[in-house]
């Protein structure tokens, strides 16, 4: 199949199967006398397992160790589950960081009077130089 079927069949699109075979996430395909790349049922299972990982939001080098051991059928699932363990921890720090922007943005908002007066706590909040670590702690907090 072609990589136009290809896409349609994985739910990758094409620019990301080339990525992915750029990358070495894929493995360099088939290609017929006029060059075009041609994909196997086995490349379009891969391609969805990618997807997939992508999906869950794992970055590429856990993606390609996880295919390895996908792959590996003498593997040990000790490995898999750690991978996973570890972006489940990457996961709920990220979380808890974008609730503390939530929480910030919640009082800021609440703070604001949104009417016709130029004064603006979230203007003023985003203009604090003391923001350029801490960007998600709220002033009342610290």
């Amino acid at each position: 199949m072609n990589i136009g079927e290809a896409a349609r069949a994985s739910g990758v699109s094409a620019k990301m199967i080339r990525y992915y075979e750029a990358t070495g996430l894929l493995a360099a395909v088939e290609r017929t006398l006029g060059n075009y790349r041609t994909y196997a049922p086995a490349d379009i299972h891969t391609l969805r397992f990618i997807r997939r990982a992508r999906d869950l939001g794992f970055d590429m080098a856990s993606i390609a160790r996880l295919l390895a051991l996908w792959r590996d059928e003498r593997r040990s699932s000790a490995e898999v589950k750690h991978i996973a363990e570890g972006h489940i921890a990457a996961l709920r720090e990220r979380i808890g960081q974008m609730q503390a922007m939530l929480r910030t943005l919640e009082h800021l908002c609440q703070h604001c009077h949104g009417d016709t007066r130029p004064d603006c706590p979230i203007l003023d909040d985003l203009a604090a130089p003391d923001h350029a670590t801490s960007h998600a702690t709220p002033r009342a907090a610290r």
